[in-house]
């Protein structure tokens, strides 16, 4: 075992390394970087979104100019784009810079503060939110982390207990009917019925009735918001979270329900079961008691995975049409910006993740 575990974290390394370094690749030759994104707004082109210093997204409108050398070699200093190739590349992963010549070899050494790059877990700033990648992740994780962990409990409490029931009364008209239920949930995309949900229950005119709030996961924004007790502000959390957590999930039941499934009906033709009935137990023992522990070894395997995944689950479309602010929405803004230190800096963490687990 422990020779097994080596083995998978001495993969982990040049597999993570291969995805930094592919991706690092692809953004080096795609068009429109930083300072081409620069000049097509300062000649008035386009707008582009950053962040206020209170978090609050704002159109920057900007008159036509052009960038001057001076200007033009000072961006590239700031986007560390004055260097070459390689060194950009080594940068990324570990680089040595002391701070304090007068120091000692060794204090420089071991001195933390002397080095960058991933592989001590230092991204960079943003080239375009004034914050580090890792302050900036840590801001997004509550909001995706709220769907994330709400969502994997949910998921895999309905999908044990229905792919239970479906078991026991397999090829019944519960049956059929459940697995009508959830294979329609399964074919309609989350961000097609968030659209429904904000139309039809939203806040605005066209909507049947309002039961879902305008933004956010809080009222923060609404006067009083400080004032108001513990329990009124859980409930105000879980009236927000409703709805985009609803739109999350919905196509997340049929894989793992059915599993469930198939899993309970394949243990149940095996000899142990023959035997555990013809002694004369009742079905709820052979169940609960030898069946069930057995058929639920496939979820298990999934578990590490999935556990990890919940602090750092994001959906770009759902956070968009729900207006939350979370990792989902980051990596999308990251790419558009050509933001290069969020988008390595988040694979990085996302891959890190997906291997541990």
């Amino acid at each position: 075992m422990t020779a097994y575990i080596i083995r998978r974290f001495l993969l982990m390394f040049p597999t993570l390394i291969g995805i930094v370094t592919i991706t690092f690749l692809i953004i080096q030759f795609v068009p429109g970087g930083p300072i081409d994104q620069m000049k097509s707004l300062l000649r008035g082109h386009s707008g582009t979104m950053s962040e206020a210093g209170g978090g609050a997204q704002q159109m920057l409108s900007v008159k036509q100019l052009e960038i001057d050398n001076v200007h033009l070699e000072q961006l590239k200093k700031i986007y560390n784009l004055d260097r070459p190739l390689w060194e950009r590349y080594i940068r990324t992963f570990l680089w040595y810079s002391p701070q304090n010549p007068e120091a000692s070899l060794a204090e420089r050494f071991f001195d933390r503060d002397n080095w960058g790059g991933f592989l001590v877990f230092k991204f960079g700033d943003s080239f375009y939110r004034n914050k580090s990648v890792l302050e900036l992740i840590k801001e997004k994780i509550p909001v995706s982390a709220s769907l994330g962990v709400s969502s994997f409990f949910i998921t895999y409490i309905i999908c044990i207990v229905l792919g239970i029931s479906k078991a026991v009364r397999h090829e019944t008209q519960y049956d059929t009917a459940t697995s009508l239920i959830v294979l329609v949930g399964y074919s309609i995309p989350g961000f097609v019925m968030g659209i429904f949900v904000i139309v039809f229950l939203g806040p605005g005119d066209s909507a049947i009735v309002h039961l879902i709030p305008l933004s956010g996961l809080t009222s923060s924004g609404t006067p009083g918001y400080e004032d108001w007790s513990t329990f009124k502000k859980i409930v105000d959390y879980l009236h927000h979270l409703a709805a985009p957590l609803f739109c999350f999930i919905l196509g997340g039941f049929a894989t793992l329900t059915m599993l469930t499934k198939n899993a309970i009906l394949e243990e149940t033709q095996k000899q142990y079961v023959i035997t555990a009935r013809a002694k004369g137990l009742p079905e709820k023992i052979v169940l609960f008691k030898h069946i069930l522990k057995n058929a639920l070894i496939p979820l298990v395997t999934g578990f590490p995975t999935a556990f990890l995944a919940m602090f750092f689950a994001g959906s770009l479309l759902i956070e968009q049409i729900f207006t939350l602010d979370g990792l989902g929405l980051l990596s999308y803004q990251a790419v558009i910006q050509r933001d290069y230190p969020i988008v390595l800096g988040t694979l990085f963490i996302f891959s890190l993740m997906g291997l541990i687990g």
